[in-house]
């Protein structure tokens, strides 16, 4: 049986890796491709909707999607944890499915739980994150949703002295977050853990977005489907190997490696 895939935001940079990978994935097609200017009612007769739309747009993609009784996977940045919390009642009064996948990138995810393991061993922890001048929203889903696994694994809030001054960051779950938008820049992230003595930076930088996507794109479609309620993060269907949750069965994954990216932690 083949998936047919509704892929709302479908000519943008994501849309169109997330357009690649489906075509060369067995048993899921492409079955309608929508801008963000779309009506939604093209999204009728699909059997999953992949959202990579802009967050202006993605909200009203995600109720369609449920209110139609579709799964969604959502690629589309500036989903915070209050964000998810508007839709959640209706995605689990639907008994359907919403993936919301801040980055596809296997290496950032692992680099996030990294942080999120670390976070309890360290009073202080900030994120600097920089993306290319065109991404229209800050922080990055990656950098919000880092600050909220760091926030969950602690007991208290993280040390952020001088909050009332504006070039402190923006606090998200308690945790500083400096965005940084210029060209010449795909994706990197630095969470820098402090405590007395020492300091515990975790990096991870996307040279080749295709590249460093794609094995997370199949690995999203091939659970999307049976998913029932609200899952965050790919964490939830690979095994990192540090204790992360998981949500769902894991299926084999080919990939077993993931070109165009970095990741690496160092400790100084």
């Amino acid at each position: 049986m083949t998936t047919r895939i509704a892929l709302v935001g479908g000519t943008g940079k994501l849309g169109g890796i997330i357009h690649e990978v489906i075509e060369g994935l067995d048993g899921f097609e492409v079955s309608a491709v929508l801008t963000s200017r779309s009506d939604l009612s093209e999204l009728d007769g699909a059997d999953l909707v992949v959202d990579a739309s802009v967050p202006a747009v993605s909200v009203d993609v995600v109720r369609a999607a449920i209110e139609r009784g579709i799964n969604v996977v959502v690629g589309t940045s500036g989903w915070s944890a209050e964000r998810i919390a508007l839709v959640r009642p209706l995605v689990e009064a639907s008994g359907t499915g919403a993936v919301f996948v801040p980055n596809f990138s296997l290496g950032s995810v692992i680099g996030s739980a990294i942080a999120a393991a670390a976070a309890p061993h360290f009073p202080s922890a900030e994120i600097v994150e920089a993306h290319r001048d065109t991404k229209v929203d800050s922080p990055s889903g990656t950098a919000v949703r880092t600050a909220e696994l760091i926030a969950t694994a602690r007991r208290t809030p993280v040390q952020a002295p001088h909050v009332d001054q504006r070039a402190r960051g923006q606090q998200v779950a308690s945790v500083p977050v400096h965005s940084l938008r210029r060209p010449g820049v795909i994706a990197r992230q630095e969470t820098i853990l402090s405590g007395p003595g020492e300091s515990l930076s975790i990096v991870h930088d996307t040279t080749d977005p295709a590249a460093a996507y794609a094995p997370g794109i199949r690995v999203a479609l091939q659970h999307a489907g049976d998913v029932r309620g609200v899952v965050i993060g790919l964490e939830n269907f690979i095994d990192i190997g540090i204790g992360a949750p998981r949500l769902a069965e894991r299926r084999p994954v080919k990939d077993e490696s993931v070109p165009g990216q970095v990741a690496q932690a160092t400790s100084a």
